[in-house]
């Protein structure tokens, strides 16, 4: 998505490709999503493998996606659409990531509202929440301003 300045500066989205959540303002600068209300998602997924080197290899060399992050355990490929993380460690579906301004805020909302924790370490940090349909999504820190 891209997104064009306007009168008072106000953002308006230009793209067909990508669009906000409804309800979601978004202005897209340096391909990271800018919060302005409370769930909107990034551009990251994130997947987590046993075979990582063999996911690797086939992200980078059978779709020849660009490498844009190289560790020891995380390997990050840009998509055009998302960006696609494959971390070395047990394995769960794909993961999909929320930016929201109060973490705190958000895992209380949800958990009331039936969704629980499936994983979470503050040093990563993670959050990643699984709703009541199945979807597991991790909750991220929002950027405030720009």
């Amino acid at each position: 998505m891209r997104a064009r300045r306007t009168k008072g500066n106000n953002y308006q989205k230009v793209s067909a490709f990508s669009a906000a959540p409804l309800g979601c303002d978004v202005e897209l600068k340096d391909w990271e999503v800018i919060m302005a209300r409370a769930f909107c998602s990034s551009r990251e997924v994130i997947i987590r493998t046993g075979a990582w080197a063999a996911a690797s290899q086939f992200y980078e060399s059978v779709l020849g996606l660009p490498v844009t992050l190289r560790t020891d355990t995380l390997m990050g490929f840009e998509s055009g659409a998302f960006c696609l993380y494959v971390e070395k460690g047990h394995e769960h579906g794909a993961v999909f990531e929320f930016l929201v301004p109060d973490i705190q805020a958000a895992k209380r909302r949800l958990i009331g509202a039936g969704c629980t924790i499936q994983e979470e370490n503050p040093d990563v940090p993670r959050c990643y929440i699984r709703d009541p349909f199945g979807l597991v999504f991790n909750l991220a820190q929002a950027r405030a301003g720009g």
